[in-house]
């Protein structure tokens, strides 16, 4: 998937909100339209749900590749901050967490000793 800048990212989150806003504004219209009492087929008072149902489809269209968007950041911006807590790391805290997991692993085994 191609990167995107994050003012593009912000342009897509703005515009299927805005998206979304308008599929309500449909919704609200037909209701209004609905009260009048001038429409009262079936297909007139199924279309709302009709809308909400071309609404889910297009937000799950849109959101899957938004999600793989945002995983595929997470990943990359997260090995940028690796980087720099390892780079602003204390060498020391290497002994620490072997320490530590020198400790847990004790306990796993006193643990399987045990049952």
């Amino acid at each position: 998937m191609a990167t995107i800048d994050v003012t593009q990212k912000s342009r897509i989150y703005h515009t299927l909100s805005e998206l979304n806003t308008a599929f309500a504004a449909i919704v609200g219209h037909c209701d209004t339209l609905q009260q009048t009492g001038l429409f009262k087929s079936k297909a007139a008072k199924l279309l709302p749900s009709f809308v909400q149902e071309l609404q889910a489809e297009c937000n799950q269209e849109f959101l899957e590749s938004i999600e793989a968007l945002e995983l595929e950041d997470w990943n990359r911006f997260g090995k940028i901050r690796q980087k720099w807590e390892k780079y602003i790391g204390d060498p020391d805290d290497v002994f620490i967490h072997a320490e530590e997991r020198r400790k847990e692993l004790a306990k796993q085994r006193k643990k399987k000793k045990g049952r």
